[in-house]
């Protein structure tokens, strides 16, 4: 089965398609073991067939975006990868729309609205990834929110797409709920005019926040835990004493204490101890709950 698995998709799938790869190419804290297939459909009509075929052969799959949010454990994937990267439409749409497809870099939509003088997503640019993965954790950051101006979300599941609007869609902070197997195409948002000069000036001010406080100088996910109802995580963990603490090659780091971050030569096993380490720390000095916010998908390395 395999084998005929393994001569079909390279046949059949327009994109790339590489086996057994490194998931530590692909994540931002340069962790993680292989996948059995990685694979980037080149539009939505090559994932629609890459799909059908994984269905056909019982194959799981797990979509990811720019790999911002996510810890592959050490023994890597079974089944299949998908990068939607390709997935990069981008265009105005009448007076205040812009659409954007799941495989855009938040960077890059942020600098075509400021090029466009469309204002609300300023914030974006402050969050590495792509949009897909903004969208499923309903991204944020001084304040806003991506779900602030979505206006509609295109959705695949079981080779039929769906558009939605905001009001029929279940989001709150830091989550957005999809079915099992739903996949973010793309996204309208509606935003409102502005002069590009004041975008920008706005976008300067989110960079330059970024600068200061998140510019942690190693391979990391981000804001590593979610900030529970009692205060930024970051607080806790800081006034838990544990600033510094490594565990291997992960450490909290020392400019930004919800970062963890990859000292050189970590593994997911050390990322995965020391958050263990936080959580309970925290627990002990506060009884504050610290929960994850980056996605942990894989196996543990078997020994």
């Amino acid at each position: 089965m395999i084998k005929a698995f393994s001569e079909r998709i390279v046949r059949e799938i327009r994109g790339t398609v590489l086996r057994s790869e490194l998931m530590a190419r692909h994540t931002s804290l340069r962790v993680g073991g292989p996948a059995d297939w990685f694979v980037v459909p080149t539009d939505t009509d090559d994932l629609q067939s890459l799909l059908t075929l994984l269905g056909e052969y019982e194959i799981p799959f797990l979509v990811v975006g720019g790999g911002y949010n996510l810890l592959v454990r050490d023994g890597g994937i079974r089944g299949c990868v998908i990068s939607l990267e390709r997935l990069n439409l981008l265009e105005r749409e009448g007076d205040c729309m812009v659409q954007a497809g799941a495989g855009v870099e938040n960077g890059a939509l942020v600098r075509f609205c400021r090029k466009e003088g469309l204002s609300g997503l300023e914030f974006l640019v402050g969050i590495p990834g792509r949009l897909g993965g903004a969208l499923a954790m309903n991204a944020g950051a001084g304040g806003g929110e991506i779900t602030d101006s979505l206006e509609t979300l295109v959705t695949l599941k079981d080779r039929t797409l769906t558009k939605r609007e905001k009001s029929q869609l279940v989001f709150g902070y830091r989550f957005l709920i999809l079915e099992q197997g739903e996949i973010v195409i793309k996204a309208a948002f509606r935003l409102t005019k502005a002069d590009p000069s004041v975008i920008g000036g706005r976008i300067a001010g989110f960079l330059e926040k970024r600068r200061i406080t998140q510019q942690v100088g190693y391979p990391n996910a981000g804001s590593f835990f979610k900030n529970p109802a009692e205060g930024p995580a970051w607080h806790f963990i800081d006034g838990a004493g544990l600033r510094g603490l490594r565990i291997g090659g992960a450490e909290v780091s020392t400019i930004h204490a919800n970062f963890l971050v990859n000292r050189g030569e970590a593994s997911a096993a050390d990322f995965l101890a020391l958050a263990a380490r936080v959580k309970e720390t925290v627990r002990e000095h506060y009884g504050v709950e610290l929960q994850e916010e980056v996605i942990i998908v894989g196996e543990d390395r078997k020994r």
